[in-house]
């Protein structure tokens, strides 16, 4: 058998919740106003630090027995140690679709390799071209990036994408430990059918302004003329041309 080496973070690895990983795993659907117990074992052999959006939380149970209400912390992020077991309760009082993870970012990956050199920056078309002619399939990654969750590819059988998953707004680009705690107000007791994606309150989503940005505002009252900044206040500084 083979272990990967976790501290260096050069070899291939898979992390899965339940041996499932993101986008093929269930959300946690919640009731709003509901009081939710997570608990997690972790069998591997590295440590997972697990956060929560949205909300704060307290570690109430670990492995030596309940944690007395006197020493529990609100936290957002919990790590969980190597054969160790954690529980925290969370109030659900903050309806939407928050993001529930491991908070190493080669955790939330499939499929993932470290031995492609970083490539930002290098044009590659003639490379793409040479390329092309051995795998007319091969797709050479952009040389200012690109969107993994836009990728339209082909793929091998039985293989998943490094960064997959779609949500309302586009790709969602996560995977391996992965997940979404929905949740909602209406919601039956023992109700856990996902309810779909969360209709946002009017006015709270982002969007693209076309307007040209506006100036930086200024600390102390500078002001610039000619390419240089003009500093009030500086009495009995004699003696310091040439700053």
């Amino acid at each position: 058998t083979y272990l990967p080496n976790v501290n260096e973070m050069t070899d291939f690895n898979m992390w899965t919740w339940n041996s499932r990983v993101f986008p093929g795993i269930d959300p946690l659907p919640v009731r709003l106003g509901d009081k939710v117990r997570v608990r997690i074992g972790n069998l591997t052999m590295t440590n997972h630090p697990i956060h929560l959006h949205g909300h704060s939380f307290a570690v109430t149970c670990t492995d030596g027995g309940w944690v007395p209400e006197s020493a529990q912390l609100p936290e957002t992020t919990t790590d969980v140690p190597v054969g160790a077991v954690r529980a925290f309760d969370v109030l659900a009082d903050n309806p939407g679709d928050w993001a529930f993870h491991c908070h190493k970012s080669h955790h939330t990956m499939n499929s993932m390799g470290h031995d492609m050199r970083n490539m930002i920056g290098v044009s590659k078309k003639d490379l793409a071209k040479a390329v092309g002619k051995l795998a007319p399939d091969a797709m050479v990654m952009g040389s200012t990036g690109m969107a993994m969750g836009e990728m339209e590819m082909p793929m091998p059988d039985n293989t998943l994408m490094m960064m997959s998953g779609s949500g309302q707004f586009g790709p969602i680009e996560m995977g391996g430990m992965f997940s979404v705690m929905k949740i909602r107000e209406g919601m039956a007791r023992d109700d856990y059918k996902d309810p779909g994606p969360y209709k946002n309150p009017q006015g709270t989503v982002a969007y693209e302004v076309d307007a040209p940005a506006s100036a930086a505002p200024r600390q102390n009252g500078g002001k610039e003329e000619g390419g240089t900044t003009q500093m009030k206040g500086m009495k009995g500084m004699k003696g310091m041309k040439g700053m």
